[in-house]
């Protein structure tokens, strides 16, 4: 929390006014990074085509977005393995609605994806564009879209 505090500019007592622990601020900074993400994987969705095209349209953008933001890959990885991972997620899903689920349990999609627990559908679809941005690799756009589609292969029905 100190070190927090003193890249924030204030006292490590004004730190704990607003969080009660480093879990809590954890929590807090991973929920943000969610939010953020899911808020750019699906501003310009509109009305984009069938399931397969608008997942693609939101895995893309998941990945400009991190690959733009290159540290907050690498935070999601880092709580992703960590023994915050399943408050992390909790927390993540809770509250506000999250337009990445809304997303999957919406247009089409929901019906088209294999009855997987939603993290596997997460670490199969979302996961490799995490991890991608976070290591920096860059990859030519239609490598990219390679890349998307074979994560909906991975999670969606076979012919869809």
């Amino acid at each position: 929390m100190s070190a927090v505090a003193a890249e924030a500019g204030v006292a490590t007592g004004t730190a704990y006014t607003h969080y009660a622990s480093k879990d809590e601020l954890v929590l807090a900074a991973y929920v943000e990074t969610k939010s953020e993400l899911s808020a750019a994987s699906t501003a310009d969705l509109g009305d984009a085509g069938d399931a397969a095209e608008r997942f693609r349209a939101i895995w893309l953008a998941a990945y400009r977005h991190l690959a733009a933001n290159q540290e907050h890959a690498l935070f999601l990885l880092q709580v992703d393995c960590s023994p915050y991972r399943a408050a992390a997620h909790e927390a993540a899903t809770a509250g506000e609605e999250d337009g990445l689920l809304r997303e999957a349990a919406s247009s089409g999609i929901a019906e088209r994806l294999l009855p997987l627990p939603l993290e596997v559908v997460y670490e199969l679809g979302l996961g490799p564009a995490v991890r991608l941005a976070a290591t920096g690799q860059r990859l030519t756009a239609d490598e990219l879209t390679t890349v998307a589609d074979a994560c909906w292969r991975a999670i969606s029905r076979p012919g869809t």
